[in-house]
């Protein structure tokens, strides 16, 4: 219990700007913008997949004609 405390007085302290750190707005913005950025590289993965996929999908039409 004293350790959740003192770390509650810490944060109060950062979020007041009393002691140096990042605030809980910006941690929670951080985490947002984390997961944001998980999901583009995967959605960019997919893309060059799909990409590599009908590139050559038409590589192999041109050829067979």
């Amino acid at each position: 219990m004293p350790q959740t405390l003192n770390e509650w007085v810490k944060r109060d302290e950062i979020d007041t700007g009393t002691s140096a750190g990042v605030t809980t707005t910006d941690l929670q913005r951080l985490k947002v913008h984390e997961r944001e950025n998980k999901e583009l590289r995967k959605a960019n993965e997919i893309l060059k997949l799909a990409s590599a996929f009908f590139a050559q999908a038409e590589l192999d039409r041109r050829l067979k004609s």
